[in-house]
């Protein structure tokens, strides 16, 4: 079956990976990648299919109502998986205003355009538009902060604490009320925090990776015991795959890695595959380069999620462990960054 697919924010970390890896997996699917390149859109993360007969980009604005418009209209719009959003946390508290143009304001234009261009009226969908389909894709951080026990289930209340949480929260209520409302064939997805190859700089792995290569300090929120649930980038898209080829409507779904560790955990870790990879020449560890800086306004202790339902409903877990995950994102970066692997 040929789609002509609507791929928001392809050319950020998480969509760039999932649009390589439905070109390769679905010959038959249309990409049409649509993203404003701000600061965490690259083109360079989609060099490997520019060329490509079936993928097409278009540089606009989500919150563009004409353009997103036209798009449905020229490249009959059959799916629309949804990555595009403001997602750091430090710059959502210093400028809140660009998370709820962009996650708030932005996911309706999608979502009314999307009902526009698939139904006659509510529940009343055009002819052929049966298999038209909205997938959302959305954070754990909407459910808040956990303590040390327990995890994230898809029926968790919702509990935000930073502008880019309460941000992501709205754009899912948003989503389902236009399965209820309109009808709309949505999908939310929860996912943990990602990692892997194409990562922006600004985010946890990267700066430690970045900042030890460059002798500079690598920065350590409060106690560095801030816990996060770690999810390769792949897996994730292997997931969002799963549930977007599936027919349970209007379901969310928590996808995890099954990974729980804090953050200065993560910082001894690669420094400690860097000791071995590149050794510094003074013969000191990378790790001495931690420092503990002022914590985060709101930040929230732990994050982890319970993703039996995906695993159940579509059998889906995942494949990497952490450590393969993290040597081939040390790998990755050590290419971009130039560095020659001694190891």
């Amino acid at each position: 079956m040929v789609r002509n697919l609507l791929i928001t924010g392809g050319a950020g970390f998480i969509g760039s990976n999932f649009i390589e890896f439905f070109l390769q997996k679905y010959p038959n699917y249309k990409i049409i990648n649509l993203d404003l390149l701000a600061y965490a859109g690259d083109l360079e993360n989609l060099k490997a299919v520019s060329q490509h007969s079936n993928y097409t980009f278009i540089q606009g604005d989500i919150c563009d109502e004409a353009l997103v418009a036209s798009l449905f209209r020229d490249f009959k719009v059959d799916g629309v998986i949804h990555f595009a959003a403001e997602s750091h946390v430090d710059n959502s508290i210093k400028n809140p205003n660009a998370f709820v143009k962009t996650n708030i304001n932005g996911t309706f234009n999608l979502l009314h355009n999307a009902y526009l261009a698939w139904f006659e009226a509510p529940h009343k969908l055009k002819v052929s538009k049966e298999h038209c389909v909205f997938h959302h894709i959305s954070t754990d951080e909407v459910f808040g902060s956990l303590g040390e026990g327990g995890y994230f289930r898809e029926s968790s209340p919702y509990a935000p604490n930073s502008p880019y949480s309460a941000s992501k929260a709205s754009s899912d209520m948003l989503v389902r009320s236009y399965f209820h409302t309109y009808g709309l064939k949505t999908f939310i997805t929860n996912c943990s925090n990602n990692y892997g190859p194409k990562q922006h700089d600004e985010k946890l792995i990267p700066t430690i990776i970045r900042n030890a290569l460059h002798r500079k300090a690598i920065p350590i929120y409060g106690d560095g015991k801030n816990v996060r649930d770690w999810l390769f980038v792949k897996d994730h898209c292997a997931g969002v795959d799963g549930v977007f080829h599936s027919k349970l409507y209007g379901e969310t779904f928590n996808i995890g890695g099954n990974c729980e560790l804090c953050n200065i955990e993560i910082a001894r870790r690669i420094c400690a595959i860097l000791d071995k990879k590149i050794p510094r020449k003074d013969g000191i560890s990378y790790a001495t380069q931690i420092a503990f800086v002022q914590d985060r306004a709101g930040h929230d202790r732990r994050y982890a999620v319970d993703f039996s339902k995906i695993t159940k409903a579509l059998g889906w877990n995942p494949n990497e462990s952490f450590e393969s995950g993290l040597e081939k994102t040390i790998g990755w970066y050590l290419e971009k960054y130039g560095v020659k692997n001694e190891s």
